[in-house]
C-alpha cells in the first residue's frame, strides 16, 4: 500500500472532515457548470492545496459525476515534484491510501510493460509526491467501483507519453486526468496573461508546453498529441489562480479545468 503522504497539508487528514470539504466543493461546481458541456474521456486538473485550487479541480469532477455509473478505471498522470526520473514511474502498490479509504492500484499487463520500456517500477518516485494524491479523494467521493493507473511522469518526450495513454485508453469504462498546474509565483496580472495564453493553446491542441507554463507539461504534452490523433474537442470548464481563491496577489499560481470530449467518430 502506498500511505497518504499530504493528508492534513493538502486536504483536510481526518475521513469526516474531507468527505465534507470535497462535498461542498462539488455542490459548488455543479451550480458553475455551463449546460452544454460535453461527455469527456479526458481532464486536465491542478494539484495545489484543496483551499487554493479545490474549487477548480471540482468543475472536472462535477463534470465527471454524470457518468458514475460507467466509470471503474482512472488513469492518472501528473508530474514528479520531489523525485526525478526517466519515464513514467508505477508505484510498486498493489493500492493508495487516503482518509477515505483505499484505492485499488489497477495491475498493468505484462505484454504492455514489455513493449513500452519507458514505464519503469519506483516506489521511491510516488512516497512524497502530492500531484496524483490529491485527485483521489475527488474520485472516491464521485465514483463507485474505481481502480486507478498511477503515472508519475519524469522525462519523457511526449510521444513516448501518448504510446502509453493510447495503450491505457480503454473504452468508456476508462477516463484519464492529467494532474497539473500553471505558470508558478508570477504577480497576479501577469500570471493572468500567461495562463491564458497558454489554455489558448492547449484549446487549440497546440503543444508541446514548457514547464514555465504548467508543471505538469510533460504529461499535459503527451495528452495533446493523442488528443490530436483522435480529433478530440477540448472545453475551458474554469480557471483562477491563488490570488483568488487563499493567497496573495504577488506571487500566484495558475489553475484551470479542462475537459477533452472524443469525437462522434472518435
Amino acid at each position: 500500500m502506498r500511505p497518504a503522504a499530504v493528508a492534513g497539508m493538502f486536504y483536510p487528514g481526518r475521513r469526516e472532515q474531507l468527505a465534507a470539504d470535497v462535498a461542498g466543493l462539488l455542490e459548488g461546481a455543479q451550480g458553475r457548470l455551463e449546460p452544454t458541456w460535453s461527455d469527456a474521456k479526458a481532464w486536465i486538473l491542478p494539484h495545489a492545496g484543496y483551499v487554493y485550487s479545490g474549487s477548480t479541480a471540482a468543475l472536472g469532477y462535477a463534470s465527471l459525476a454524470a457518468r458514475r455509473d460507467e466509470i471503474t478505471r482512472v488513469v492518472l498522470l501528473g508530474p514528479t515534484h520531489r523525485v526525478a526520473c526517466d519515464g513514467l514511474a508505477l508505484p510498486e502498490a498493489d493500492a493508495m491510501a487516503t482518509p477515505l479509504g483505499l484505492v485499488r492500484v489497477a495491475p498493468v499487463d505484462a505484454q504492455l510493460r514489455e513493449a513500452m520500456p519507458q514505464l519503469v517500477d519506483r516506489r521511491d518516485v510516488h512516497a512524497q509526491e502530492h500531484a496524483l494524491e490529491v485527485q483521489l479523494p475527488f474520485l472516491q467521493s464521485i465514483l463507485r467501483e474505481i481502480e486507478v493507473v498511477p503515472l508519475a511522469v519524469g522525462r519523457a518526450d511526449p510521444e513516448a507519453v501518448a504510446e502509453v495513454i493510447d495503450a491505457l485508453w480503454g473504452g468508456p469504462e476508462t477516463v484519464v486526468i492529467v494532474s497539473s498546474d500553471l505558470s508558478h509565483y508570477l504577480p497576479y496580472a501577469a500570471a493572468r496573461a500567461a495562463d491564458d495564453a497558454t489554455l489558448e493553446q492547449v484549446l487549440a491542441l497546440d503543444g508541446p508546453l514548457t514547464h514555465e507554463q504548467a508543471c505538469g507539461a510533460t504529461p499535459i504534452n503527451g495528452l495533446l498529441v493523442a488528443a490530436r490523433r483522435r480529433g478530440m474537442t477540448p472545453t475551458l470548464l474554469g480557471a483562477c489562480n491563488s490570488g483568488d481563491t487563499a493567497g496573495d496577489k504577488e506571487r500566484v499560481v495558475g489553475y484551470a479545468a479542462v475537459a477533452l470530449a472524443e469525437s462522434a467518430t472518435g
